[in-house]
């Protein structure tokens, strides 16, 4: 097997997902550390989509898959310039977790990188990802029982990885891959109650994972990627979308101090809403399996999710 990374700076960590598991938050906070070097562009996607011409067809799918993802490996490396003493180099890219040739892909450029998942529920995650797109206008269904219907008929007329919501949950399935590839020393697995409940204690295991200085504690006072429902829709589409008043604000308000606001006056104006029980049922049938083989993968009781 050659090995690509002799020639050039490679990441030597990836954090390969799950989707709307808190890896928007986990890139923000890794992206403090002086040790720490994340790519510029979070979700570049270059190990799933390597050498492909993405023509998706749902809705943004152009925009938001298309014209953001990498497919070339000079465009890949180009994200990593910016590399200087840092010890720990990486991205952030959730598709990878799903992608079927992204580990294959990974272990062929970066066979020594050490790879993070958090994983979430499967069926708090599968909601929360369809409230997102709710949230940002791309979903044009308004039911959750709906878009899971129709999922499969977006997967055949090749709706990105985005819109498979139910089908990205299964985390046994996904994870075997690496498990397969990989060393178990070089994968770290965490779940998303560790990272809302002590996000401190993940962020720095994962600094001791990464052979970084473990004392640096980051600034975990933003969320990131928050999904819900807009208390004020006004106010939600004032935040979100461009107008002459946002544009005269950028003109009077550092990016940094302006983005910190925006975030958290878009997060409080989200109020949370939860899958019904009636619907939560019949998706744990379809997770049974699939959790309870991950239970012993990764030795953590899941049984929370079974009910």
């Amino acid at each position: 097997m050659t090995n690509y990374t002799n020639d050039y700076t490679m990441p030597n960590f990836l954090v390969i997902g799950a989707s709307k598991a808190g890896t928007t938050s986990l890139y923000e906070y890794l992206k403090q550390h002086p040790q720490v070097y994340m790519s510029p562009l979070k979700e570049l996607r270059f190990f799933a989509l390597e050498g492909e011409n993405p023509n998706f067809c749902g809705p943004w799918d152009d925009i938001e898959i298309e014209r953001y993802s990498i497919t070339s490996l000079d465009a890949y490396k180009h994200q990593f310039l910016g590399v200087t003493d840092e010890i720990a180099i990486g991205e952030a890219s959730p598709w990878y977790l799903y992608s079927e040739k992204a580990a294959i892909n990974i272990k062929k450029y970066l066979p020594k990188a050490k790879l993070i998942a958090i994983l979430r529920d499967p069926v708090d995650r599968a909601y929360s990802h369809f409230s997102m797109h709710v949230l940002n206008g791309r979903e044009p269904l308004t039911e959750f029982t709906q878009a899971i219907q129709e999922e499969k008929n977006r997967i055949s007329n090749n709706w990105s990885w985005s819109w498979h919501y139910v089908q990205r949950g299964l985390y046994y399935q996904q994870l075997s891959r690496y498990f397969s590839l990989f060393e178990d020393e070089k994968i770290k697995i965490y779940l998303y109650e560790d990272l809302k409940t002590n996000a401190i204690k993940v962020v720095q295991d994962i600094f001791q994972f990464l052979g970084v200085e473990t004392s640096f504690i980051p600034d975990l006072s933003l969320q990131h990627n928050v999904s819900g429902i807009p208390k004020n829709k006004i106010l939600h589409s004032f935040l979100t979308k461009k107008n002459p008043v946002k544009t005269l604000l950028k003109s009077l308000i550092p990016d940094q101090y302006r983005h910190q606001l925006s975030t958290k006056l878009t997060t409080k104006n989200l109020a949370k809403s939860t899958v019904s029980l009636e619907v939560r049922q019949e998706l744990i049938k379809v997770y049974r399996d699939d959790i309870l083989q991950l239970q012993d993968l990764i030795d953590r009781d899941l049984s929370a999710w079974l009910h």
